[in-house]
């Protein structure tokens, strides 16, 4: 694998968890951090832990998305991670709730994909990575909205693959199968059955930091003992 170049690193949808691990991960491999979410107060003891700049974003609006990264600067990596989940019988669903959870999941996907492209292209060098899950592959009863804007996920990181890739853009889709370990969900037998997000993002930073010449567009990553 390649060092990773010095420069900015750009995650979307900032909270604990992943995206925590991810950044600290990031900071310690010498990125520059900007870290973006709806409420930026919780971010706070991360952006100070890691050095970083925290900004505010809704994800699914176009002006507030282009302003992120217009703010953000020249950028070597950006990672999507929002997502918006609702269960429910399919009859019962609220058709405004629906929409919203596409605006999230795939729509806002859409939008930093656009602009990250657009930052990185100038220079032919770059990674994007999105956030997937198992429902972009397989969709689960009674949850029909989050299949839905994961399958679009899906298909517009492979889309974008194929064309940025002969341009030096690499862009990768992380399809996590399975739970994650925190404090509110621990492991239930401490028999690593839930996903560390501290190994997690050790998959993201393989991704980064990949030759050109072996780019991977998607990988799985779940639990020993996940079924699949």
């Amino acid at each position: 694998m390649t060092e990773p170049s010095s420069g900015t690193a750009l995650i979307i949808g900032v909270g604990d968890g992943l995206s925590a691990s991810l950044a600290r991960l990031l900071s310690r491999g010498g990125y520059e951090l900007v870290l973006a979410a709806r409420d930026t107060g919780k971010l706070a003891d991360l952006a100070k832990e890691t050095k970083a700049d925290a900004r505010r974003c809704d994800a699914s609006d176009p002006e507030q998305v282009a302003a992120l990264f217009e703010a953000a600067g020249p950028l070597e990596v950006m990672i999507y991670n929002p997502s918006y989940r609702m269960r429910g019988a399919l009859i019962e669903l609220d058709p405004a709730e629906v929409r919203r959870s596409l605006e999230i999941t795939a729509f806002g996907a859409f939008l930093a994909g656009q602009q990250a492209a657009r930052a990185m292209l100038g220079r032919g060098r770059g990674t994007i990575l999105f956030t997937g899950a198992s429902a972009g592959v397989k969709g689960y009863p009674r949850s029909a909205p989050f299949a839905m804007g994961k399958f679009a996920l899906r298909g517009l990181a492979q889309s974008m693959a194929r064309e940025l890739h002969p341009q030096g853009i690499h862009v990768g889709h992380v399809v996590i199968d399975g739970g994650i370990r925190s404090e509110r969900r621990p492991d239930p037998d401490g028999r690593d059955t839930m996903l560390d997000p501290d190994s997690i993002a050790k998959s993201y930073l393989h991704l980064i930091r990949q030759p050109r010449d072996a780019w991977t567009w998607e990988i799985e990553v779940r639990p020993w003992v996940e079924t699949f």
